[in-house]
């Protein structure tokens, strides 16, 4: 099998997790283990050992939980889960772009409801925006703008 066939293998499983892991926080306000690992495992296709420090990329999501709190863990195991897959550099790159993503979400929701004089909901499911960040970076990686470089 040639490497290209396999990064679309890769990609297809990687894409289809991270939707399924939206889908399930949308609906649930979790995201499963086994989604979780499934996504790790997906990290094993074409394994680069340099990416097990996408990890560590979790550390300031575990961090913010602990210190200001109001983010659950599958948050956490998502942001590790999806560092096998990018790697550090990458992984780091995904959850910046996610997060800007939420925050401007939350922007414009907050702007619409105020305008409507209305209170707004104060919380929402992570997994989402997260997994827009995954979802750009790792086409723009394969796409040949190179993330990985750690």
């Amino acid at each position: 099998m040639g490497a290209e066939l396999l990064y679309l293998i890769k990609g297809g499983l990687f894409v289809s997790l991270l939707l399924a892991a939206s889908v399930i926080d949308i609906r649930k306000r979790i995201i499963p283990n086994t989604v979780c690992l499934l996504i790790a495992a997906t990290g094993l296709i074409l394994f680069e050992p340099v990416r097990l420090a996408g990890c560590l990329s979790a550390l300031p999501l575990l961090l913010a939980a602990l210190l200001w709190g109001g983010m659950g863990g599958g948050d956490i195991k998502l942001a590790a889960s999806s560092g096998i897959v990018l790697g550090f550099t990458g992984s780091m790159a995904a959850i910046a772009v996610g997060l800007a993503a939420m925050l401007l979400f939350c922007a414009g929701y907050a702007a619409a409801w105020k305008l409507r004089r209305r209170e707004c909901q104060k919380s929402f499911p992570l997994a989402p925006f997260l997994s827009i960040g995954y979802i750009a970076v790792y086409f723009m990686n394969t796409g040949g703008i190179d993330l990985w470089v750690f």
